[in-house]
């Protein structure tokens, strides 16, 4: 069994249902800090946080990665206990996060056991930021731990985020970026009313129905070389009290914007308000801006990682910014450059998620190359 395996089956029995760490950071600390990794556990509300550096100069190198894992659904529809490891007769290991991502944590570990081991002494620093808090909110997660290294003035310079970005091979795809979301609750109001009195009420349904209209026909922009067109989706809408008689007093609409850097956030808002105003709702929006959108269109990460791929699998990259959000939105503003690379993606967050146990093993190999292409 080799150590990135093994420690993959460490992590994957402990249940760390977010934001419950479950004692994982815990046992990657005690594997880092032989090492001569500087051990600083940060907790922020409910989540833990592990912030783990090896050396002080410049550049920094992240490993960045999340322990906690969603709810594993139906546990009788699993073919293995999802907390129980196990690994079948086509090399294929079971188990909640074993793709999303503690596959690639251990890798990352593996990874720098190895470097250290034949450059004690590299140009440069080396850090692992693990969050209990990417499946959950993200709110005490990442996104605090970033803030805390900005106000003491730790910057990354480079940023490898372990997320499964692989699609039929292993390094098929990389994440060079990642659309930016951006969410309105909107609440229409009208006047309520009796449905055979019409002229004495205020229908808000009716009142919206020209501009959702307008909404979803508008062109928000037409994308760019690396990002497709910004998307705009309805994602809840109500109104009424179940009666069939009466007239609901207001509509509540959420809407959700998922951009490319060819928008800005103003630019959708500013947009949005015109729509609303032009057919005279009176209205009341809040916003939620989940993430700004992120790129790293070139640069010493994306060659070394394009050149390991090739190395270790002989496989030519994709880059691609497609799927939703990941705490390399919080990550990229402080101007580090942010790889996503991990394993195949088929099984997350699915009933039987799985990972070849050979992809572990190379996916280590992966990121000790990185490693020494850019520290070695």
């Amino acid at each position: 069994m080799s150590p990135t395996l093994a420690l993959t089956l460490d992590l994957l029995q402990r249940a760390s249902l977010t934001p419950d760490d479950a004692g994982c950071q815990p046992l990657l600390a005690e594997r880092l800090r032989p090492l001569g990794f500087k051990i600083e556990p940060l907790r922020f509300a409910d989540v833990d946080n592990l912030w783990a550096r090896f050396g002080d100069a410049a550049p920094l190198f992240v490993f960045a990665g999340h322990t906690d894992v969603v709810p594993t659904g139906d546990v009788s529809a699993w073919k293995y206990p999802p907390f129980t490891p196990t690994i079948d007769e086509h090399g294929m290991l079971y188990g909640r996060g074993a793709a999303d991502m503690k596959g690639g944590i251990a890798a990352f570990v593996t990874a720098c056991e190895r470097f250290l081991a034949k450059h004690p002494q590299p140009k440069g620093s080396i850090a692992l930021l693990i969050t209990s808090d990417e499946e959950g909110p993200s709110i005490n997660g990442t996104v605090k731990v970033v803030e805390h290294l900005e106000a003491r003035h730790e910057k990354m310079n480079w940023c490898l985020v372990g997320e499964p970005t692989s699609g039929k091979l292993l390094g098929d795809t990389v994440k060079n970026g990642r659309r930016g979301s951006l969410t309105g609750y909107l609440t229409i109001e009208g006047v309520q009313g009796h449905v055979a009195y019409p002229h004495l009420a205020d229908n808000p349904i009716h009142r919206f129905a020209p501009a959702l209209q307008a909404l979803c026909d508008e062109v928000w922009d037409n994308g760019n070389e690396f990002f497709p067109p910004t998307t705009f989706q309805i994602s809840n809408i109500h109104a009424g009290m179940g009666a069939t008689n009466v007239i609901p007093q207001t509509l509540d609409v959420v809407f959700n914007f998922r951009h490319s850097t060819a928008v800005t956030k103003p630019e959708l808002q500013e947009r949005v308000a015109k729509i609303l105003e032009t057919a005279g709702l009176k209205y009341q929006l809040k916003w939620v801006n989940s993430g700004e959108a992120f790129l790293t269109a070139n640069g010493e990460l994306l060659s070394a990682t394009q050149q390991a791929i090739q190395e270790i699998c002989g496989v030519e990259t994709e880059l691609s910014t497609s799927g939703g959000t990941s705490d390399g939105r919080f990550i990229a503003p402080t101007g580090a450059q942010v790889l996503e690379l991990g394993v195949l993606n088929a099984t997350i967050h699915k009933v039987n998620e799985a990972v070849a146990v050979q992809d572990l093993d190379n996916l280590s190999l992966i990121y000790e190359r990185i490693l020494e292409k850019l520290l070695g």
